[in-house]
């Protein structure tokens, strides 16, 4: 199996080496791509020093959705069998990776999704506001898709073959896509599967969304949400299977 872990990456130069440094220590087979969206700062030299990982870096900004999508695009392209979305601002924790591959490999989902809800700790889970946020999310897309899905907004998620042939062309283009990307895999016959694994505050920098932002952040991704709920499943997917 050939795994790839996708890092979607935009000025995160106080975090990144930790980052792949980590990973390497879990497994130092696995590929690394770090998608540099147009930082400003030196994420992308910082990474082609660690001689860790590869860097594509995007000549404009565009987005955890467009970033993601580039790394789905590479991994089709090198003919990958799974792919793993790592947050680049060190809040994912490496040592947890295989709990969300086991699912994949065992050919019981096509897609894993790491939750902090599934269990009751002590770890970091997140701020008033985006709890509020995220079990909203869980709400409204439990309706949606007739599965409870407790943390929509985690990114961190691991995809078999069969979730790579289809989000290259269709993942979502949204800033903030994995709430949309539950509901577009969950409306095109995919399984999903969640697993409790543990989180950690970033490791330095700021959040892109804080205060206010997580109420227009909550109201955006619902609307888009409701869309791809209206679309219901993707035509050309359809005619795939057909």
């Amino acid at each position: 199996m050939k795994i790839l872990i996708v890092v979607p990456a935009y000025n995160e130069s106080e975090n990144i080496v930790g980052v792949i440094d980590s990973l390497r220590a879990v497994n130092p087979e696995w590929d690394i791509v770090v998608i540099n969206d147009c930082s400003t700062d030196n994420t992308a030299s910082l990474v082609d020093s660690t001689n860790k990982a590869t860097v594509i870096s995007l000549p404009c900004n565009l987005g955890i959705g467009g970033a993601v999508q580039t790394g789905f695009k590479y991994a089709k392209a090198k003919n990958y069998d799974i792919v793993v979305k790592f947050d680049g601002d060190g809040q994912h924790i490496s040592t947890e990776i295989n709990k969300i591959l086991t699912p994949i490999l065992s050919n019981e989902s096509d897609v894993v999704i790491g939750s902090r809800f599934l269990e009751v700790h002590d770890g970091f889970k997140s701020t008033f506001l985006r709890l509020i946020g995220i079990k909203i999310f869980s709400i409204v897309n439990s309706f949606l898709i007739h599965q409870k899905i407790t943390d929509n907004t985690s990114g961190f998620r691991a995809y078999n073959r069969r979730a790579i042939d289809f989000l290259h062309i269709h993942y979502p283009s949204f800033d903030y896509p994995e709430p949309e990307e539950v509901i577009l895999l969950g409306k095109n016959g995919f399984r999903l599967k969640e697993i409790f694994t543990e989180m950690q505050q970033r490791l330095g920098g700021r959040s892109s969304i804080t205060g206010l932002k997580s109420i227009y952040y909550m109201i955006k991704v619902l609307l888009a949400v409701c869309i791809v709920a209206i679309r219901g499943k993707t035509p050309h997917y359809q005619r795939h299977d057909s």
